[in-house]
């Protein structure tokens, strides 16, 4: 493969996983402004909130999608450790990502929910998601040989 075009995709393989990562570390302000706002508010910073998951989960795709093509047409195998691995805990994460926000913020609309307990569950998965999304970019970057 022609290395400019090799090279494209390795810059958009990295400015997905910035966008993947990123735009987690907005949450936290928001997630914390959201305790004790009126229902105008609320709203507003919900509908931001689901801005940014559908951020990151597109990010994520095209995370995907051109790691496949890295993998494709690099030089290493499917199987070398770290790749295994990063398949592995981006499994882990997707699925987490579609449960661990989705679901939360479903619960948000309930009247009767404790709004501070669900704001907490969400605080606590964006920090989890971001720290499977370090792990990842850990193992892309440093590539180890684990076995």
């Amino acid at each position: 493969m022609n290395s400019g075009i090799y090279g494209a995709i390795v810059f958009l393989h990295v400015i997905s996983a910035v966008l993947a990562i990123g735009p987690l570390f907005i949450l936290m302000p928001i997630i914390k402004r959201l305790r004790g706002v009126g229902t105008g508010i609320e709203q507003a910073l919900l509908s931001i909130i689901n801005v940014i998951i559908r951020l990151v989960m597109h990010a994520g795709h095209v995370l995907v999608y051109t790691g496949v093509l890295l993998l494709v047409f690099g030089p290493w195998p499917w199987h070398t450790s770290w790749v295994i691995m990063t398949l592995a805990v981006m499994l882990l994460s997707g699925v987490f990502l579609a449960k661990g926000f989705t679901v939360v913020l479903r619960r948000f609309k309930n009247p009767h929910a404790n709004k501070n307990k669900i704001l907490d569950r969400l605080n606590t998965t964006s920090w989890i998601y971001i720290g499977l999304m370090l792990i990842m970019l850990w193992l892309m970057v440093q590539k180890p040989m684990l076995w």
